[in-house]
This record gives structure tokens, C-alpha cells and sequence, in this order.
């Protein structure tokens, strides 16, 4: 409905304004107040996209403005996790704004109505799609995690902007939650792949057509795969690791959006 949509957005921005108040002013209220505009906003969110599944059949993600909602949803509902998990005050000063970014971005793109098709209503579709971009999300904040962590090791060893060795937490703290991102990332990416190898299989009769989401989708879980074994073998922790998480989000940027819009392929049919 467009009045929860209306309400996903204000809460989503205010979210963001009183996060960077927070930033600026540390008052721990701010971050509370933030906390909970975003919680607001991904209750409101969730009640539009339980509305769009009983009013279809089947999850919003058949066009691009639907898919950009969803990935809005996601980061919004797997931060509120991590907060919940972490007590990262600051992750917010990320999350929020780049949900923000992604709901507005959603509301902006041309989005046609959608109709009820068989290929929706699948389990192992609805179990892929949910799979993936809770997957992606968690990325998604491993990269913000890893953006902070750049930023606090660079304010230590240089002792200039100090503005940020007060606001942002520990680099073993930051370190550690990154990594939890990335194994939760890659736990529901793997079961986003097995399920989609399953659906791909009852329905076009094979698990694999080198398809270039499918492709970039084995590219990016081998990415990630690397980055934790070369973590758990050979000790890539700290900078080298939020560097690869960031990375590794640009590689996860692509296969969201790049693939689409460059490649195509038999998924991007669903999101036109």
C-alpha cells in the first residue's frame, strides 16, 4: 500500500538524521531514537511486503523497483540483527543511510504491475530469494564494518582526525562483527545456491545453464569462500580482511545490478 511505503521512507530518513546526530553529538538517546525509527520503518516495510505476497501470491521481486525494495528490507532487517547481537552503536551511521538510499532509489525507478505467475509461488524460489538477499545483506554490512575499521585503524596510526577514535568502537571489536557478517553472508548464500539449483532443476529441467547471474553468483560465493578459508588458514584478519570485504561487496554490487542490466539472462526476466 502507498501509505506504508510513505511511512517505510520516513522512518528509514529520519533513522539516518538522528544517526549522524548521534555521530556528532554522542548522546546515546540519538542512537536510541535512531534504533527505533528504523525499526518503525522495516515493521512498516514488512507489513507492505506481507500485503504485496497475500494480494499476489508471491514475494515483490518481480521487477526492478521491487527487488530494490527488497534489498532495502533485507539490509534494514539483517542490521537490526547484528545491532541486537553486537551493540554496534555506530553501525547505524552506515546501515541507515544506505537503506535510506536503496528505498529511495526504489521509489524513483519506473516499476510496472506486477502479475501472479506460477514461477513465483515455488518454495524453493521463495527459499532462494529470501536465502540470497539475506545473504547479501549481511555482506552489505561486512563492507560497512569494513569501511569503519579503515577509518579507526587509519585515525590510531596517525593520530590526526581524532574526531572518530572516540566515536567508533575497538578494531578487534569491529574486526570480529565484520566476520560474523561475512559467515552469516556466506551460510545463507550457499543455501540461496543449493536452492536455486533445486528450483532450477524442477523447472527448467537442469540445475546449471550458465546462466551470467548464475555465473556471478558461483563467482561471488568462491570469493567469499577464499576470504574465510585464507582467514581460518593463514590469518587474514584486521586490514587485509576488511579490505577484501569490500571488495568483495563491489563484486556483490555487480552480480545484484551489473548483471542485469549488462548481461541479461533468464533471471533478469524476472525483474523487468
Amino acid at each position: 500500500m502507498e501509505i506504508l511505503i510513505i511511512f517505510t521512507v520516513l522512518f528509514y530518513m529520519l533513522s539516518t538524521a538522528a544517526y549522524f546526530v548521534f555521530l556528532f553529538l554522542q548522546k546515546n538517546y540519538t542512537q536510541r531514537i535512531g534504533y527505533f525509527l528504523i525499526l518503525a520503518g522495516f515493521l512498516c516495510h514488512t507489513a507492505n511486503i506481507v500485503y504485496c505476497f497475500v494480494k499476489y501470491g508471491h514475494l515483490p521481486v518481480s521487477s526492478f523497483q521491487e527487488t530494490l525494495s527488497f534489498a532495502g528490507w533485507a539490509v534494514a532487517g539483517m542490521f537490526l540483527v547484528f545491532q541486537y547481537k553486537f551493540n554496534l552503536k555506530i553501525l547505524g551511521i552506515f546501515a541507515a543511510p544506505m537503506v535510506t538510499l536503496i528505498v529511495v532509489l526504489a521509489t524513483l525507478v519506473s516499476g510496472e504491475s506486477y502479475q501472479t505467475t506460477k514461477i513465483f509461488k515455488n518454495f524453493w524460489l521463495i527459499s532462494h530469494v529470501l536465502a540470497i538477499f539475506l545473504g547479501e545483506a549481511a555482506f552489505t554490512l561486512a563492507a560497512g564494518l569494513g569501511v569503519l575499521y579503515l577509518i579507526q585503524e587509519n585515525t590510531i596510526k596517525t593520530k590526526k582526525h581524532r574526531f572518530f577514535l572516540k566515536r567508533l568502537p575497538s578494531l578487534d571489536l569491529l574486526d570480529s562483527s565484520g566476520y560474523a557478517c561475512i559467515v552469516v553472508g556466506f551460510t545463507m548464500l550457499t543455501l540461496g545456491l543449493i536452492t536455486g539449483l533445486v528450483y532450477a532443476k524442477s523447472y527448467w529441467g537442469r540445475f546449471w545453464s550458465w546462466d551470467p547471474k548464475e555465473v556471478w553468483s558461483g563467482i561471488t560465493w568462491i570469493f567469499y569462500a577464499v576470504l574465510l578459508h585464507e582467514r581460518l588458514t593463514v590469518g587474514w584478519r584486521g586490514r587485509k580482511s576488511a579490505i577484501m570485504a569490500i571488495i568483495g561487496f563491489g563484486v556483490l554490487l555487480f552480480t545484484f545490478l551489473g548483471v542485469n542490466l549488462l548481461l541479461g539472462g533468464h533471471h533478469g526476466e524476472f525483474t523487468k
